[in-house]
């Protein structure tokens, strides 16, 4: 998905200058860049996409899959220099009905305007600027088959809410996006599942699908590109998710980050760590007391990464990569009262080792091995083919 339609042109670009000799441009700079006029004489109407072929391999055999993970294609219209529409929709898992498991949705549709060379705005379904994935999770952007951990299960990549949104890009290398957007329903919550347990937010997230909004939230981030190759930022969000049904406790959610990225010479090194809080969840968990899956007070998760661009000739570039990331979604519980307060979840570690192989900048071949220090059953290969344009 892309932040505007200029972002999307200029992305192939960045990436092919990152994999190629002169190591003066990153994967970071492009991944943070705001909107911009779109020049005099280009298309109005410009047609985008994205996609992964992925194929994972774990130790039993009933879960080797291969799936045509997503499916996404984007149409992006410029009514001036200044304002244009920005739409994406996805498809997911190949088939969608009542009988599969895959589905379609509309992942942003804006309208953004360029008010001046430093400010612009937008408004209906934004991607949140959270983290370094979010707004930024086409497959030819980040390393290995699989999207990291902390940013799907601590953050719901893809996190979209309907929004208000305010842009700022200054000379001095910082950029602002701020604004209110919809929230969490705790309503939501599902006790008998595992689907909060793997993703706490992703569970209860409305993505404005007939969105309760009784409660908002309020969001900001800020980042810095001061030098050549450095983004150095961080985020927060903080919304009720009670939406005033009665019975349902008054509760607040809040999510932070703070990330790295450094592109000296060959390599791409980055870092993340975020935490989220779920308030006044004794209430919450109280009517659900012998449930298998009860809502954490807290969720935290962290990692470390670094890529190296070894070998490019022409288009042909390989890069390898290393990533260790901790992660937990259910850190902490509140007190129930004895016996009835379940234990914190064990905090999982994931050690990823793999490579990108570019075809051009917009196709990339991947292979990675995972090796999980809890779930050690879920050890795996993967492979995965993407492509974005």
């Amino acid at each position: 998905m892309r932040r505007s339609t200029a972002r999307r042109a200029s992305l192939p670009l960045a990436l092919a200058t990152f994999l190629a000799a002169s190591p003066a441009a990153s994967l970071a700079q492009a991944a943070e860049a705001e909107p911009a006029a779109v020049p005099a004489g280009s298309p109005a109407l410009v047609l985008t996409s994205y996609g992964e072929i992925n194929y994972n391999r774990p130790s039993n055999p009933a879960d080797q899959v291969a799936d045509l993970r997503r499916f996404v294609f984007g149409l992006h219209y410029r009514f001036s220099e200044r304002t244009r529409l920005v739409s994406e929709v996805e498809i997911e898992h190949a088939v969608t009905s009542a009988d599969d498991v895959g589905e379609v949705a509309l992942e942003q549709a804006y309208l953004e305007h360029q008010f001046s060379a430093t400010w612009a705005g937008r408004a209906v379904l934004i991607l949140l600027p959270v983290g370094l994935l979010n707004e930024n999770h086409e497959p030819t952007a980040y390393y290995g088959v699989e999207r990291n951990f902390v940013e799907t299960a601590i953050f719901p990549t893809t996190w979209r809410e309907g929004a208000i949104q305010v842009l700022g890009t200054f000379e001095n290398g910082l950029t602002l996006s701020a604004g209110v957007s919809t929230s969490f329903d705790i309503n939501k919550w599902d006790a008998t599942s595992d689907e909060g347990r793997a993703s706490p937010l992703g569970s209860i997230h409305q993505e404005l699908a007939e969105a309760r909004s009784h409660n908002g939230g309020v969001f900001a981030a800020l980042n810095w590109r001061g030098l050549p190759g450095l983004l150095v930022g961080g985020s927060a969000f903080v919304g009720g998710a009670g939406q005033g049904l009665p019975g349902t406790p008054r509760t607040t959610i809040t999510l932070w980050d703070v990330h790295a990225r450094w592109t000296p010479w060959r390599l791409d090194l980055s870092a993340l760590l975020t935490q989220g809080r779920i308030s006044n969840t004794a209430a919450l968990n109280a009517p659900l007391v012998g449930s298998p899956t009860l809502i954490p007070a807290t969720f935290f998760g962290w990692y470390a990464q670094a890529a190296c661009r070894a070998w490019s000739g022409g288009d042909l570039a390989l890069a390898p990569f290393v990533r260790y990331e901790r992660f937990n979604t259910g850190s902490s519980y509140a007190d129930l009262g004895q016996g009835l307060t379940p234990a914190d979840l064990e905090t999982e570690g994931v050690l990823t080792v793999g490579v990108n192989f570019y075809v051009t900048p917009g196709v990339v071949l991947k292979a990675d091995y995972q090796r999980f220090e809890v779930a050690t059953a879920q050890d795996r290969v993967d492979l995965g083919l993407g492509w974005s344009f």
